[in-house]
């Protein structure tokens, strides 16, 4: 099985030596994509050798990043695509768990922070909690999944998942498309427990978004729409390669 580990980054010059230190020892193949950033981030990703990269001249959006990690994949004929994040809450020592859950025809596999605690967790921001609960119920509910973390960017997407999605969210609430577009292909998802690290709980999503009022709302309107998408669009999440 070849498989390609997809980082979305964004001003991470802080992290993105250090995470990539550390997610060499369990990838063999390293996408980065660099959402426009603007501190030193590109320099130092020109420090790294052997890593495939993506520079969007300016920020698109973390869809619109892990959307082209997506194309990336399909184009270049990966089996699997595992993405995950460069803040370091997402521990790649954890990537040949994900690996070891691609069978017996699973499409999807996802990190969960609350299938089990870990020792090492820390608490989440209350709203943060509150809002990925009600967001992951609703999506139960509504399509029929059985997920207990709707928001963690640590998954693997086999190929043929892939080429099924049309992402076309470019912000926060792209992971919700996804999941609406999973359960009306009838994919098989199965999650896997990952430590609940928030190293940095302040951190603010952007604009309107830091309002949680306004973020639930927004996030709902994502899931609304995918929705009304496939509902009305003839051949939505039906493979196209």
């Amino acid at each position: 099985m070849r498989w390609l580990t997809a980082i979305p980054i964004y001003n991470e010059a802080r992290s993105v030596r250090d995470v990539l230190a550390q997610v060499r020892a369990y990838a063999p193949e390293i996408l980065v994509v660099d959402d426009g950033s603007t501190d030193d981030t590109a320099k130092l990703l020109g420090q790294e050798p052997g890593i495939h990269r993506i520079t969007h001249p300016r920020n698109r959006g973390y869809g619109a990043a892990l959307e082209s990690s997506f194309d990336y994949a399909c184009t270049h004929g990966y089996d699997v695509l595992v993405t995950m994040d460069c803040d370091g809450q997402h521990q790649p020592d954890r990537i040949p768990v994900l690996l070891e859950q691609m069978v017996g025809g699973v499409d999807i596999v996802s990190g969960s922070r609350y299938l089990r605690d870990f020792r090492t967790d820390t608490p989440a921001p209350s709203d943060r909690r509150y809002i990925n609960a009600t967001i992951t119920r609703e999506l139960n509910e509504r399509f029929g999944l059985n997920i207990t973390d709707a928001f963690c960017g640590f998954k693997a997407y086999r190929l043929n998942a892939l080429r099924q999605f049309r992402v076309t969210e470019s912000g926060w609430g792209m992971p919700l498309q996804v999941w609406v577009q999973a359960a009306k292909a009838g994919m098989k998802v199965a999650e896997i427990a990952v430590p609940r690290l928030y190293l940095d709980p302040s951190r603010a999503f952007g604009g309107v978004l830091n309002d949680p009022t306004e973020r639930l709302a927004y996030y709902r309107t994502v899931i609304d729409a995918a929705d009304h998408e496939c509902e009305a669009q003839v051949g939505c999440c039906s493979e196209t390669a």
